[in-house]
């Protein structure tokens, strides 16, 4: 938008889509909660650590998404990508950050139908299995439309990820937990994107941008394999 109609129509463009959203938030029905004890801050994070602690697939669950997101990242490295390797300038730029959210908007269309809920914990590690091989296919990648579709499927994998740990976010923790247990995993996203963009910058200054990629793309991979190790463990399916 921002190339072919220009800085005014596009920036008008994004008010008119937050307008929206502002008033279709406040049309949403107004519930009732039951009121909740003021505690301690301290210790009411304290209680949130202790229960993702010893809930084991919720500590899997958010530890496998914070290790995929802090080194698989690649969202950082695009204008490196779009500049010196696709040679594909500004507009081409907009493409590759645009990809993977029409990946995952795809995806969350088709899961309203076909949840990915039914063996929930295989297709989150598929999932973020997938997500880490579409890094790697991208980080060798030198077509603009290959980039743009392994970059929509590290969307697609992403967003089949995400359903899966709100869906155990929301079920395992009991009514009384799940408010920290939400706060909690929000901080460790937030922090895990931001701590992964300063880690992909770092990698590519002193790995280079291609290696960097790759890199992240195997550590997504060990986590994986790392997670499904500590669950055949955890089932008593292979012995430690």
């Amino acid at each position: 938008m921002f190339a072919y109609l220009g800085r005014e129509t596009s920036l008008l463009s994004v008010a008119v889509l937050l307008s929206i959203c502002f008033v279709l938030i406040n049309l949403l029905q107004r519930r009732n909660f039951p009121s909740i004890e003021t505690e301690n801050l301290w210790a009411s994070l304290g209680n949130g650590f202790h229960f993702i602690w010893n809930t084991k697939i919720v500590l899997w669950a958010i530890s496998l998404d914070l290790i995929s997101v802090l080194f698989g990242g690649v969202i950082v490295l695009l204008p490196i990508f779009a500049e010196d390797i696709l040679k594909i300038g500004p507009e081409g730029l907009g493409y590759l950050g645009a990809a993977p959210s029409i990946g995952a908007l795809i995806t969350m269309i088709g899961l309203t139908r076909f949840p990915p809920t039914h063996h929930a914990w295989r297709n989150m590690l598929l999932a973020v299995a997938g997500f880490g091989v579409f890094t790697l296919v991208f980080a060798f990648s030198n077509h603009l439309w290959f980039s743009l579709f392994a970059l929509a499927m590290t969307g697609a994998c992403d967003s089949i990820s995400v359903v899966v740990r709100q869906t155990i976010l929301q079920i395992y923790p009991p009514e009384n937990m799940r408010g920290r247990v939400a706060a909690l995993n929000g901080m460790f996203v937030s922090s895990s994107n931001e701590l992964g963009a300063f880690e992909s910058g770092l990698a590519a200054k002193y790995m280079g941008t291609i290696m960097a990629t790759v890199f992240g793309g195997c550590m997504t991979l060990l986590a994986v394999g790392l997670s499904w190790l500590k669950l055949q463990i955890y089932l008593g399916l292979i012995s430690p």
